[in-house]
């Protein structure tokens, strides 16, 4: 029974995986939300026992391999990110889907200005405004993807 559930949520952080690699025009490129952090997001708020920093780590590293990204960039900031989430679970919870919506926004901020700031120091990338738009989409996005992914958690019953 471990083994499925397990199965389970990696089967939606591949999906997101591939929203993530899938080509955008090239205007709405900068307004993608990064669906594999909300996923990591809803599954370290939803089954903490789950899904761990390890976990946010490795995934961060087959996101930095198939984008091409400096290796350990995404790692790191999916870590930090899911560490702060995973440990304010509790109180994440009681929040009402738009509050947290609006904590997603700044944890996700958090994740693009750690991402930025690294960038900074290993390519020598300069900021933009428009680096913090995946932020604002991503906080729009996550009451429709936290009640579907809410919905298949308990479809499957992974706890």
């Amino acid at each position: 029974m471990i083994n499925r559930q397990f199965w389970l949520i990696i089967v939606t952080i591949f999906f997101a995986l591939v929203l993530a690699l899938m080509p955008l025009p090239i205007s709405f490129e900068p307004f993608r939300p990064d669906w594999v952090l909300l996923v990591l997001m809803y599954w370290s708020l939803a089954v903490p026992h789950r899904l761990n920093i390890g976990s946010a780590w490795l995934t961060g590293l087959v996101i930095d391999l198939a984008t091409g990204s400096p290796l350990g960039v995404h790692s790191l900031t999916y870590a930090i990110t899911i560490y702060i989430t995973a440990s304010n679970y509790q109180k994440l919870r009681n929040f009402s889907i738009w509050q947290q919506g609006l904590l997603v926004a700044v944890f996700l901020a958090l994740h693009h200005l750690l991402q930025f700031w690294l960038h900074h120091f290993l390519l020598e990338v300069y900021f933009a405004p428009q680096f913090l738009w995946p932020a604002a989409t991503g906080a729009i996005c996550w009451p429709w993807l936290f009640l579907l992914l809410r919905k298949y958690r308990r479809h499957f019953r992974i706890r």
